[in-house]
């Protein structure tokens, strides 16, 4: 199996630890359409506290003024936005909006560990409505032009996960395909092969032979070379 074949089984078949970027040997909570009762037996249906401790973790980022102890939640809650059994208190909390919110940030921490919690919860039908209904997709399509691989890695694929019928037109544009054949060029192969799937799965070949007709990539100000960390 070559390597994108293999990043590709991986993409349409595991739930993404995105924002480290994990592509083999995902852990078993990553599997999709796991069962709520299947789920529940893991944790117990109480949550064993976790709604509470979400709950704190979003108030003490809401309080903190030190960023480092803010990107330490950032980085928790992306963690807890891997799993199913978190999405109703994700909601109800709000963690959603924070993940969007940060996004517009300058620290590229922060930016990075709120595209890997978008990416590790995109999967679910009500979480991927709800980044669709909120300026979601024109975030992340954004975050493209950042410095950092993983937020790009991150942005490719939760941007993967989000077209549908309804998104089809702002996310497949002439900039997007043609960030994507430039990323496809990248010395990062985890960058480049999932920039190779994007554009073998999901783009069509006049969209390509369009994006090939106009200018540069107008609209997303990539670096010129992204990180290759």
């Amino acid at each position: 199996m070559s390597l994108v074949t293999e990043v590709r089984h991986n993409v349409h078949n595991t739930r993404i630890l995105s924002h480290v970027a994990r592509w083999r040997n995902p852990p078993s909570f990553c599997v999709m359409y796991a069962s709520r009762e299947h789920l529940e037996k893991r944790t117990g249906s109480h949550g064993v506290g976790r709604f509470q401790f979400l709950q704190q973790l979003v108030i003490e980022f809401q309080k903190s003024k030190n960023e480092d102890d803010k990107e330490q939640v950032l980085a928790n809650l992306a963690n807890f936005a891997y799993d199913p059994i978190n999405y109703d208190y994700i909601r109800q909390l709000n963690v959603i909006d924070l993940f969007l919110d940060m996004l517009e940030e300058p620290k590229e921490s922060f930016v990075e560990f709120s595209i890997g919690g978008l990416c590790n919860l995109v999967l679910d039908k009500q979480n991927k409505e709800y980044i669709i209904a909120n300026n979601g997709v024109k975030l992340i399509i954004d975050s493209l032009s950042r410095s950092s691989a993983e937020i790009i890695i991150s942005a490719v694929t939760t941007l993967m996960w989000l077209i549908t019928p309804s998104t089809k037109a702002d996310i497949l544009t002439v900039p997007v395909i043609q960030c994507m054949q430039r990323l496809s060029q990248s010395g990062n192969s985890r960058i480049s092969n999932l920039a190779v799937i994007f554009l073998q799965d999901y783009c069509t070949s006049d969209q390509i032979q369009l994006a090939d007709e106009e200018s540069s990539a107008l609209g997303i100000p990539l670096p010129s070379q992204p990180a290759t960390r």
